[in-house]
């Protein structure tokens, strides 16, 4: 699995404690989209934005050493526009 790639995955388990989504992006290798990697506002229930089936793609953030998969559907999201400060 290549960092920084793009990745079609498939919602397989919302996480009990809130903590985010188990994607699984090829056979054998599952990943885990944090809730802060879910979208750009806050989100505070993983399932008003994911459910299990849900075909998604998913960037690869790291892989560390034990082999676990960090993924973010965040990064591949336009940023929200940010709101210029008017007073000067």
């Amino acid at each position: 699995m290549e960092v920084a790639k793009v990745y079609e995955g498939t919602v397989v388990k919302i996480l009990d404690n809130n903590v985010g989504a188990i994607v699984s992006v090829m056979p054998g290798k599952d990943g885990l989209v944090h809730i802060s990697q879910i979208a750009h506002e806050r989100v505070r229930n993983v399932g008003d934005y994911l459910q299990v089936g849900q075909v998604v793609n998913v960037k690869a953030l790291e892989v560390d050493d034990r082999g676990r998969v960090r993924l973010s559907i965040k990064a591949l999201l336009d940023a929200p526009a940010r709101e210029e400060n008017a007073a000067e």
